[in-house]
């Protein structure tokens, strides 16, 4: 049996692409994380809340608590995830981030998950940011798998990992409730082996 590595990600990489620049959060980044998380789309689209109330509760605090500062300023060499900034190279400012995480070494596969706040929103910063993503994931690894689950009412993002290549494998049928509504999740899945577009 070949031996498993102890580390995902021997570095943070910077990436970068015509729209986006993926990086290490700096200060700054984790200080425009703040409205981001705060913002209600991200709030509801992400499952952080189950209903309305919730999610204007949470948007009501756009400025980061110290337990959640200090996690994104820990993020730099985890050894089993990459958390990433997403920059809008237009503006030079960070609009959301992109993860890799759930890493499974015997099974080669690993979660992404990105969230985009409304500076960064229907312009394409999306589509390219998951596919620089994946492309270093699978060109620094040795990842077979990048899975992700979202939910039904988010077909935004369905069309972007579309067009990365991501498949629909399933449907977690009635697994979200919001405002007492039950909702699908879809679970996705790109495989190392998979055409890309």
């Amino acid at each position: 049996m070949p031996e498993l590595p102890a580390r995902l990600f021997p570095r943070t990489p910077h990436l970068d692409g015509d729209l986006v620049t993926l990086r290490g959060f700096t200060a700054e980044d984790i200080d425009a994380m703040g409205p981001i998380l705060a913002d209600p789309d991200v709030i509801r689209l992400t499952g952080s809340a189950h209903t309305t109330a919730e999610v204007e509760a949470a948007a009501r605090h756009p400025v980061l608590d110290e337990k959640t500062r200090a996690w994104y300023e820990s993020r730099e060499g985890q050894g089993d995830r990459l958390d990433l900034a997403l920059i809008d190279r237009r503006t030079d400012t960070c609009v959301g981030e992109v993860v890799i995480n759930d890493w499974s070494p015997h099974d080669r596969s690993c979660n992404l998950r990105i969230l985009i706040g409304p500076g960064g929103r229907n312009r394409g910063l999306g589509s390219e940011a998951v596919r620089l993503m994946v492309d270093h994931a699978f060109a620094v690894t040795g990842l077979d798998r990048i899975s992700l689950e979202v939910m039904d009412f988010n077909p935004r993002a369905v069309t972007v990992y579309s067009r990365t290549g991501f498949v629909v494998e399933g449907r977690l049928r009635s697994a979200f409730v919001f405002d007492g509504e039950p909702h699908d999740v879809l679970v996705m899945s790109l495989l190392r082996t998979d055409p890309r577009p």
